[in-house]
């Protein structure tokens, strides 16, 4: 009787760990690669240009190894709310290239030389090139978004941009400043990170003719999606593997940048300890990452923006239950859970 005990207690616990390990994303988006395999094709054939380091910067940061989360994000949601066919496809490539191209303009502002385990654009071809390059990006994909034909898709794509574009100038402007509030730093994530794969969502519904509630459902969807990837990008600048992750630990703090982590660090602190990161973002101290992340780990601030990500992910869960069943739905959770455990 004891044993039996015994080996149920494990396999409660065993059970219990599981929960917390997602299936790779490799395996969840399996079911849909043929759909990406083409949004791939769609994004080769629209990259190129007659100036040859306009393809080779391109080239370099469109296959340089990212998970493409935003396109297969926008697949998943159209086949859950319809059908997926080739302007779906032409819709991911320009998300695709929406979010390329804030990414070199990104690596040139924060001075990044690293981006998943590979040298930036900037420190390979030079910070002119890479703005230059990252404006053809941007007025490619209003070229594609014209071909469409759709005037509320391209109306959601152009306000898109726009507010990515305020969101990366409020962040540099909070940059350097330690009385950032989490308010303020929602506010940032929400037009810097979430607002692309809140277009995810509304896009699929749009598309598929979806009545406005619909639209409106799929959008939160893609909200809470961007707010989960971007609070665990915070917390792996702090927490995770720099092989892993694809950069530097510390990032964040040596350009400056209030994220979550910090916010409850020097919240739930001393007064040294409080002023210890305070100064340490004021300059970006590189040199006292070790400091602010004992800080981190005694206040416990890791597991408080994890359970915060978990919020975004019962949010997610609560717009599902709402949604017929089929294979789509089962792919979203998947790939909720993914983005709420990923370590890279």
């Amino acid at each position: 009787m004891k044993v039996k005990f015994k080996l149920n207690v494990i396999k409660f616990y065993l059970n219990l760990l599981l929960k917390h390990i997602p299936l790779s994303l490799e395996k969840i988006i399996s079911p849909i690669k043929f759909h990406l395999e083409s949004v791939n094709d769609v994004i080769k054939k629209s990259l190129s240009s007659d100036i040859p380091i306009i393809n080779q910067i391109s080239n370099h940061i469109i296959s340089s190894g990212g998970k493409r989360m935003r396109p297969t994000l926008h697949i998943l949601i159209a086949g859950m709310s319809g059908e997926i066919n080739e302007v779906n496809h032409k819709i991911s490539a320009i998300i695709e290239f929406i979010h390329t191209a804030t990414l070199l303009h990104d690596d040139v502002v924060d001075q990044s030389e690293k981006r998943r385990n590979i040298k930036t654009a900037n420190a390979l071809f030079g910070n002119a090139a890479s703005v230059l390059v990252g404006d053809f990006i941007y007025s490619r994909s209003f070229q594609m978004m014209v071909g469409i034909k759709n005037m509320e898709i391209m109306n959601v794509l152009s306000n898109t941009t726009n507010a990515i574009s305020e969101g990366e100038v409020l962040q540099l402007l909070n940059s350097h400043n330690p009385d950032i509030t989490e308010e303020q730093y929602f506010k940032v994530i929400q037009l810097k990170t979430a607002k692309l794969f809140e277009a995810c969502g509304s896009l699929a519904g749009i598309s598929n003719n979806n009545r406005t509630e619909e639209i409106a459902s799929y959008s939160s969807l893609g909200l809470h999606f961007g707010i989960i990837f971007q609070l665990i990008d915070d917390i792996l600048d702090y927490s995770g593997n720099a092989s892993q992750i694809g950069k530097n630990i510390g990032d964040d703090l040596s350009e400056g940048k209030v994220t979550l982590p910090l916010i409850y660090a020097m919240k739930n602190s001393n007064k040294t300890q409080c002023k210890l990161i305070k100064d340490a973002i004021k300059v970006g101290d590189i040199s006292k990452l070790p400091d602010v992340i004992e800080i981190i780990e005694k206040t416990q601030s890791i597991s408080k923006v994890q359970i915060k990500s978990e919020e975004q992910l019962s949010n997610i869960k609560l717009i599902l239950d709402k949604k017929a069943n089929n294979e789509f739905k089962k792919i979203l959770l998947n790939l909720a859970e993914y983005c709420v455990y990923r370590k890279n």
